[in-house]
């Protein structure tokens, strides 16, 4: 049971708020220390709230907002506000374009994840997404009140990071699937394979994420099995992946896509879980 009441800091594509209760129902009764290569959103972390994980994300933004929340969350609310205070349309694109100075790698670890958060809540649709260079270039939403500060959530996800033994790491997926030991649970949650040509989204990292990125992945997930280890991987409902995975049990189960910019166009689809237990 969570101890504290957290929730995702970001809006992220790909999110699972709305699939915990089939994640946790599939989940191993029993396991040793958590890991997750795809961190994301969290959302999977922060409800089950594991007093031993090993967190990853090859996004090296959102790793540094996670440790700033863990280390410097009071300094991180205090830039926080100074965002929620100046907020307009042409502040927003002032912080937006810092990236594309030359000052913004001399800019502080908490300066970097508050704009990470201010972005992502102000930002169209919510969407992180950066362009071959790099460079963060979502446009500006249309928000009445964006959320820019939930002092009580950072907080509380603050609590969680330190009572618990969280580590935070920012390596290519394999390289922490590495540490994985027999009985340990692996949640596993990759830039799905797009359902037609123009669903796809791997705009997190200036790197993609192809189909024989998808079959390293289950060549990965077959070492794990070796291993002794529990494994557990969302992915799209397609052709391509049922055959993919056809040796591991295959979970199919009705999701809404949140991509689209455009509500009415956000599609009701199918996901699956694949696991090996």
């Amino acid at each position: 049971m969570a101890e504290f009441k957290t929730k995702p800091l970001l809006k992220w594509a790909g999110g699972k708020r709305q699939l915990l209760p089939k994640l946790i129902e599939y989940m191993p009764d029993v396991y040793n220390r958590y890991y997750e290569p795809f961190l994301g959103g969290g959302a999977l972390l922060f409800a089950l709230q594991p007093k031993e994980a090993f967190v990853n994300d090859l996004n090296s933004e959102l790793i540094n907002m996670y440790t700033v929340v863990k280390k410097n969350p009071d300094l991180l609310i205090k830039e926080l506000r100074k965002h929620l205070e100046n907020h307009s349309r042409d502040y927003f694109y002032n912080i937006r374009n810092l990236d594309r100075t030359d000052d913004f790698i001399s800019l502080s670890n908490v300066t970097k994840a508050a704009r990470t958060i201010y972005l992502n809540h102000t930002c169209f649709n919510g969407l992180y997404r950066v362009n071959s260079k790099g460079y963060f270039n979502t446009p500006l939403g249309r928000y009445k009140n964006p959320n820019i500060l939930d002092v009580d959530n950072i907080c509380n996800v603050n609590k969680y990071l330190n009572s618990s033994e969280v580590n935070l790491f920012n390596y290519d997926y394999k390289m922490l699937l590495k540490k994985v030991k027999q009985g340990d649970f692996v949640y596993l949650d990759p830039p799905y394979d797009p359902i037609s040509k123009t669903e796809s989204f791997t705009g997190y990292t200036i790197v993609g994420f192809s189909r024989a990125d998808q079959i390293k992945l289950k060549e990965e997930c077959d070492k794990l099995h070796k291993k002794g280890a529990f494994f557990m991987v969302s992915n799209s409902n397609t052709a391509f992946i049922q055959d993919l995975y056809k040796d591991y049990k295959i979970i199919v189960i009705p999701a809404r896509r949140c991509i689209n910019s455009k509500v009415d166009k956000r599609k009701n689809s199918s996901e699956v879980i694949i696991i090996n237990y």
